[in-house]
């Protein structure tokens, strides 16, 4: 049992759950929630501040600024209150309650943002309000994890070397793609590796992160209204697009087997499952990563209300669901895009 001083000296990153049973198809899930920020936001937080530490730019006095759906936000907060650094977390509405109560709760604060950007999100809106926060008083320093590469190098250091050293005869790697972080870092690992692996990128309907068409993105943490700054995809193999309905089908369809996960976990492994059904996958080894755990979404994803407000009655589906209510049919699983063969 490790003896730690400091919040972000904790980190469980070896615990991986066979799905087969929940889905009946081989896959295996790298659980990235289990430390005092909750989840895999801790790696990149951890780096991207000991980077600018060592680079002069964070200081005594300094106050850290960044934009945020919500896991970075707390893992910052975290990191933030066990330095003695301030922070500010730029967020919007679709950010959890629990998750800006918990920021709160570390000592740091929190502004949302109300208006939308261009492309209908509020990552644009949240950017230029940290912009002008900058501009007024050289004490804010922006980590920003859409373009800091220590946002990647984290997972090349740690994610990607943590799943070979368990899987050395991995064939496919699923990971949701956000900032991209997770996704590069493991995917340039991956590419040197010393047998070839399939990366497969997982994004939100309604994301315009690989040139999709904007919609409306209700779960906070995968899909991005712009392009991601760090994002190469000439790393990456396909990309799949999930719907939000199946996202939440997904998460609850495991919460009934006693996995209680998130929403990007949810997106992640619904494309997941959805790509090995469509291929021959007897004796392909195959692994995705889960961002999270659940306990931040249950006002949002495990709360029926929200559900039936946002999607309607046909979200419903009881052998999947933790709520018995009345079905309609589903929405098509996931739409696909394959960039190299």
């Amino acid at each position: 049992m490790p003896v730690i001083s400091a919040p972000h000296d904790f980190n469980e990153g070896r615990l991986f759950v066979d799905l087969k049973s929940i889905f009946g198809c081989p896959l295996y899930l790298k659980c990235e929630g289990f430390n005092f920020a909750g989840s895999i936001k801790l790696k990149a937080a951890n780096e991207m501040v000991e980077s600018a530490e060592r680079a002069g730019i964070l200081k005594p006095g300094s106050v850290i600024v960044e934009s945020s759906s919500g896991n970075l936000g707390v893992a910052l907060s975290m990191i933030s209150a066990s330095k003695g650094y301030r922070f500010l977390c730029v967020t919007d509405s679709r950010c959890n309650l629990s998750t800006r109560l918990l920021m709160e709760a570390l000592g740091s604060q929190v502004h949302i943002v109300a208006d939308p950007d261009e492309n209908g999100g509020f990552l644009g809106t949240r950017i230029e309000y940290v912009r002008s926060l900058c501009a007024s008083d050289r004490r804010y320093v922006w980590l920003s994890q859409y373009t800091n590469e220590g946002n990647w190098r984290a997972h090349y250091r740690t994610t990607a070397q943590q799943i070979a050293r368990h899987f050395p005869r991995l064939d496919v790697l699923f990971i949701g793609a956000g900032t991209a972080g997770t996704l590069m870092g493991c995917a340039r690992y991956f590419r040197q590796w010393h047998r070839p692996v399939r990366i497969v990128a997982v994004d939100s309907v309604g994301s315009v992160a690989f040139g999709g068409e904007p919609g409306r993105r209700m779960i906070p943490g995968l899909g991005m209204s712009m392009r991601p700054p760090l994002l190469d995809e000439s790393y990456v193999n396909e990309v799949i697009h999930v719907q939000e309905a199946e996202t939440i089908r997904t998460c609850h369809r495991m919460a009934r087997r006693g996995f209680l996960f998130g929403g990007s976990t949810g997106t992640v492994v619904s494309g997941a499952t959805d790509w090995l059904s469509r291929h021959d996958a007897r004796d392909i080894t195959a692994v995705a990563i889960a961002p999270d755990l659940g306990e931040r979404y249950l006002d949002t994803i495990y709360q029926s209300n929200w559900l039936q407000d946002l999607y309607g009655d046909q979200i419903f589906e009881p052998e999947q669901m933790t709520a018995t209510i009345q079905t309609e049919e589903p929405e098509p699983r996931a739409r696909d895009r394959r960039l190299q063969p």
